[in-house]
């Protein structure tokens, strides 16, 4: 237990040291239902809306209510990458957790509402989300960090060739795939983002994860191209192309391990 030290008398002292920790209660939805999806063949879809999200008019038709989480065709694993925070669901790992978590076909639908859907901020609605995984899930879990070869994403020796975007324009957005046809270049094409999101796609890729050691800390706009079966290579575009570089070395990485978990509770 900690102890705090006040210029007090020493029985005021006393009974603050040995006051029991009272946790406070997690944030919980208003209502929340959670059903059985019937298809996913397109992939999940969905989020949660909070007073702070930003949605540009590419998405605002499209955005959950105001105070909602809503999310469509998601197995558990994308509900838990969503609700944790995950970059990549590399990071999940199962220690005794079912094979239906992050395969096969079960997916589910989530729509659920805060009790003031004016107050609440997207942080909130994400700790509701995480309440919501473990009581109709019994979703039992725990992080472990470990050091693994990977890249640290650093500024090149000429400095970024980044456009720093405005204020006013669109939502942040990073267009593009790290999966294409052989022979075929990949593009990349960032709105307003930020770098740790050009780390946490390049995590994606299967050779590593990537962290994010540039200090860099605005939003920028960049094009991205580069071909794994010809050049130019990932490596030498983004130096070329954004004045950045890849360094291996052994980087910190936090793993979402499952303990264990059920399929839903009715509603």
């Amino acid at each position: 237990m900690k102890r705090f030290v006040f210029a007090a008398p020493g029985i005021a002292w006393l009974c603050l040291t040995f006051a029991p920790h009272i946790a406070a209660a997690p944030l919980t939805f208003e209502v929340a239902s959670v059903k059985p999806s019937g298809s996913g063949n397109n992939g999940f879809s969905g989020g949660c809306h909070g007073i702070d999200s930003v949605y540009g008019p590419s998405r605002e038709a499209a955005a959950p209510p105001l105070g909602r989480c809503v999310i469509h065709d998601a197995r558990l694993s994308h509900l838990i990458s969503i609700a944790y925070g995950l970059a990549s669901l590399e990071l999940l790992k199962s220690e005794k957790g079912p094979d239906w978590v992050a395969l096969g076909a079960e997916r589910f639908n989530i729509e659920a509402k805060a009790e003031d859907p004016a107050k609440v901020t997207e942080a909130q609605l994400l700790q509701m989300l995480q309440a919501l995984l473990v009581e109709r899930f019994k979703l039992k879990f725990h992080r472990e960090d470990k050091d693994m070869q990977g890249f640290a994403l650093v500024v090149a020796k000429n400095g970024p060739k980044l456009e720093k975007a405005k204020d006013d324009e669109v939502e942040p957005r990073l267009s593009g795939t790290t999966k294409v046809r052989e022979g075929e270049p990949i593009t990349l094409n960032g709105r307003k983002c930020s770098i740790q999101m050009l780390a946490n796609l390049l995590s994606q890729r299967g050779e590593g994860p990537v962290v994010d050691q540039t200090g860099l800390t605005g939003a920028y706009n960049f094009k991205l191209w580069w071909d794994d079966s010809a050049t130019p290579s990932l490596f030498t575009a983004l130096t070329e192309q954004l004045g950045l570089r890849l360094e291996g070395q052994k980087v910190p990485v936090s793993f979402f391990i499952i303990e264990s978990a059920q399929r839903p509770t009715a509603n």
